[in-house]
């Protein structure tokens, strides 16, 4: 029996496993790095052991986690997803350590570990599969085809190559981007199968024979090849689609002697045709829907297959009902999902029925730099797809999240979208359709967010301490001048000016809507039209989180008057995050002629590479970024002066 379980990894997935743990009455042990240390994983954990080293490479150092392991008396580890998971070589340092392996027999991970070496088994197992490319031998009738890290997931190293030409540096970007994330460089080519359906089969197998196929999921709406929403069952699958998908992942863990949590991938093309993907040796993220659906704790299975025991039962449990997962991430999608840091003011999700949430980070917690930037994942549960669906729309429309910027309303907007209703999914969602979910704020509504804000910073002036002339209680009974309050509407910028009167029946909004309550946390108007409206109001330093029935708004309070040093030279280009620059174009220097689009700069933030462009064709002025360098948000990296800007005028 296991007694004191560390579980090698962080966040969301540590404290989800020690939840488990809790229930089981099993001790729990966390890990964490330096830029960890007041992490909620650490907090929860009854014992945690600091790993010393880099934040960037601590959790991958396996020495250091069997290490820790060892001196916390633990007698088993848990390697959540990520980092080192799939990782033979840790998982047998675990088991050489006299410690119990939570996850499948370390050749199976081997022969899964290679994408390349698993197509040729599950070709022989009979599992249906696409033809790997030979980047080499490529020709225009391969395109479109989908660079691939062998080693690893979660999207990195992946690219999608449309043009012969550009086939070169993809492969380059391809193997940096997985040897920094994996430490394997090795990348693979195969088509890539446009409009296709991401389907998916949990499986849980015993060592005794028994192999579970736990129903399907689909993961179709990804942003950079990373999952965004999940749900179980797949929609729209028939049955025989359905057994043959069963059979496949069962073929494929029977062919590798599974043992403990899997998941076998698919890509479905647009006519319904199933290829292998991949098999991920551990947990899944998405992992949750298929709890719901057929109410079981995976956590706890995979516990109990670790001490040898059997499965419950020859067959798993019959499904029930429509689990649906939002991964709620510090990011902002109109901008190239650039992640965002920062303290995560507040992460309140309403606990209603059939909803769960599972996260890593609680009210005053830092988003930093250094990893992935899920915040946490909400989930639904109801009888049907379009209840599951509905319920947790409505759940992240009224979630409060103050802080760094999020993909929430991104997530709203995705869930209502009419293609996701009606269940018409592939994995070009977001390509087609990310305009259209992040459009520009509405006018008016930003304008009652920001007179709200005024309302309740007035408020809350009034109820302040001090002397009299700090307060706004004391009436006059002549008319006054309008009192005007500018906020920055956060993260487009735009400006916004609320202008009310001090009256002595209470504050009059210039633009007639009526005041029916003004607290420091709380606003209700009433609306020209007659509609009333009401906000919540919460300030951290100069933001102001106005959250409403249709949405929230980020405001941050502006001086009556412009500084103006504030001022930034004409193509200057900024670090749009805190990062590490990871390299610059070749030859590039103060002087070089650059062109409008090309690709100056590599940034790297949250194990995802960005790149800076040229705003325009010039001449680069100055160069202050260097491979190594750690900059943080709106960090001066280049200068390029526009070639308009360098043309004499006309005499």
């Amino acid at each position: 029996m296991i007694s004191t379980l560390l579980v090698a990894n962080r966040g969301e997935i540590a404290c989800r496993i020690f939840r488990t743990c809790r229930a089981l009455g099993i001790t729990t042990v966390a890990v964490y790095s330096d830029a960890d240390a007041d992490a909620l994983h650490v907090r929860e954990a009854d014992t945690a052991v600091r790993l010393p080293g880099a934040a960037a490479d601590t959790y991958l150092r396996g020495d250091l986690v069997v290490a820790a392991a060892l001196a916390a008396g633990a007698d088993a580890v848990h390697p959540g997803y990520g980092f080192l998971s799939e990782n033979a070589g840790f998982a047998r340092a675990v088991q050489d350590a006299g410690l119990v392996w939570v996850g499948p027999p370390v050749k199976a991970i081997e022969l899964m570990a290679s994408k390349t070496r698993a197509k040729e088994l599950m070709a022989a197992a009979g599992v249906p599969l696409l033809a790997p490319v030979d980047p080499a031998r490529a020709t225009a009738d391969d395109l479109p085809l989908l660079l691939k890290a062998a080693a690893g997931g979660g999207g990195r190293g992946m690219r999608i190559v449309h043009e012969l030409d550009a086939l070169e540096a993809e492969l380059t970007a391809a193997g940096a981007e997985a040897a920094a994330a994996f430490g394997d460089g090795e990348v693979f080519a195969e088509p890539y199968v446009e409009r296709g359906r991401h389907v998916e089969v949990q499986i849980m197998a015993d060592a005794h024979g028994g192999v579970w196929a736990l129903g399907t999921r689909d993961c179709s709406l990804q942003r950079r090849h990373q999952k965004v929403v999940e749900e179980a069952p797949a929609p729209g699958l028939d049955d025989a689609l359905r057994t043959r998908l069963h059979d496949a992942a069962t073929a494929a863990a029977q062919a590798v002697g599974y043992r403990g949590a899997g998941t076998v991938e698919f890509l479905l093309s647009a006519d319904g045709r199933p290829y292998f993907l991949e098999m991920n040796t551990r947990l899944q993220v998405e992992h949750p829907v298929t709890e719901a659906v057929f109410g079981l704790d995976l956590v706890a299975l995979q516990l109990r297959v670790a001490e040898g025991e059997p499965l419950p039962a020859p067959a798993p449990p019959e499904p029930h009902g429509h689990a649906v997962e939002a991964r709620l991430y510090a990011e902002d999608p109109a901008h190239d999902w650039q992640p965002q840091t920062g303290t995560l003011h507040t992460l309140d999700v309403p606990a209603e029925p059939g909803i769960r949430l599972d996260t890593g980070y609680t009210d005053g917690d830092t988003i930093g730099v250094h990893y992935d930037p899920m915040l946490a994942k909400v989930i639904a549960h109801a009888p049907t797809r379009a209840e599951a669906v509905r319920l947790l729309a409505r759940t992240l429309e009224r979630a409060r999240v103050h802080g760094p910027v999020t993909n929430r309303e991104l997530l709203v907007r995705s869930l209502r979208h009419p293609d996701f209703l009606a269940a018409r999914l592939d994995t070009g969602f977001y390509d087609r359709h990310l305009a259209a979910l992040t459009p520009a704020p509405d006018d008016a509504d930003r304008h009652l967010a920001a007179l709200a804000a005024a309302l309740a910073d007035a408020a809350a002036r009034q109820q302040a301490p001090g002397p009299a002339p700090a307060r706004l209680g004391a009436w006059r009974n002549i008319a006054s001048q309008p009192r005007t309050k500018r906020y920055r509407a956060e993260p487009d910028g735009t400006e916004h000016e609320a202008a009310y009167r001090t009256t002595r029946t209470g504050p009059a909004p210039e633009t007639g809507e009526r005041v029916v309550t003004a607290r420091p946390d709380h606003v209700t108007l009433e609306t020209a039209d007659g509609l009333t409206r009401s906000f919540r109001i919460a300030v951290h330093g100069d933001r102001t989180y106005v959250d409403t029935a249709t949405g929230p708004h980020t405001l941050t309070a502006l001086p009556r008057f412009t500084d103006p040093t504030d001022r930034t030279e004409p193509g200057s280009l900024l670090a749009p995050m805190p990062g590490t620059v990871v390299r610059v174009a070749d030859g590039l220097a103060a002087g070089a002629a650059v062109t409008a689009g090309q690709p100056l700069i590599w940034l790297e933030a949250m194990k995802m590479e960005h790149r800076i462009l040229a705003p325009a064709s010039g001449t680069l002025t100055a160069l202050h970024a260097a491979p190594g360098l750690q900059v943080e948000v709106g960090a001066l990296l280049a200068v390029v002066q526009d070639v308009d800007a360098q043309e004499e005028p006309q005499q």
